[in-house]
């Protein structure tokens, strides 16, 4: 029954998401200029939030149209957190465009980081991502993010936040919310383990 509930929150989500939201269309020769003020956190391999304490999400690869959505979100507050609040308040819709299309270009260059949860348990609970995401975590739908070769500290630490309503999204409120401790690093394992996935986007690439 929570399976059910789940899958129909995810296409309703979808549903309205693709209704709603053109695709993002930037420049990435302009978008690899305004990266600059990215650099800092972004193109440094193993780079970590202050505190908490957690890996800077790879952008390499990531959806032109998820990048846009997130920055967004950081501008309007439905975010939090204050160097990124601080950095997408100075970008225009058109700046925002170019950097995501910058990043989406980026091609895989890293091997998974070595993972602590449960690789093949976090698998099986990850039916439940599947519709969004993808069976490896290369989601299909571009406004949902890329999941495959993040950081696994990052995804446990976005899953958490989902759960405690620190980060606002209905569809993964809902998902995060039944969710135990030990469901959070097994599917964060799982999609930090999988080949070929994000990177660090490095400046001189692309």
């Amino acid at each position: 029954m929570t399976r059910f509930v789940l899958r129909s929150l995810i296409v309703i989500g979808i549903s309205g998401f693709l209704a709603s939201t053109a695709q993002a269309a930037g420049d990435p020769v302009a978008g690899r200029a305004k990266f600059d003020a990215c650099v800092g956190c972004h193109s440094i391999p193993g780079w970590t939030n202050v505190y908490p304490t957690y890996h800077v999400p790879r952008l390499g690869g990531q959806h032109a149209d998820y990048v846009v959505a997130a920055l967004r979100a950081y501008q309007a507050g439905e975010r939090r957190h204050p160097s990124m609040y601080a950095n997408s308040n100075i970008l225009s819709e058109q700046d925002m465009q170019n950097i995501a299309a910058f990043v989406a270009e980026a091609q895989a260059t890293e091997r998974p980081s070595p993972v602590r949860g449960n690789v093949a348990a976090g698998q099986v609970k990850s039916e439940t991502c599947v519709a969004c995401h993808g069976p490896d975590g290369n989601s299909p739908i571009t406004l949902y993010p890329r999941l495959d070769g993040q950081h696994e500290d990052y995804l446990r630490r976005t899953l958490q936040e989902y759960q405690s309503g620190a980060r606002v999204n209905a569809i993964m409120n809902g998902i995060a919310a039944p969710l135990s401790a030990q469901d959070i690093a097994d599917l964060s394992a799982y999609f930090a383990s999988q080949s070929d996935g994000l990177t660090v986007v490095r400046k001189g690439s692309n």
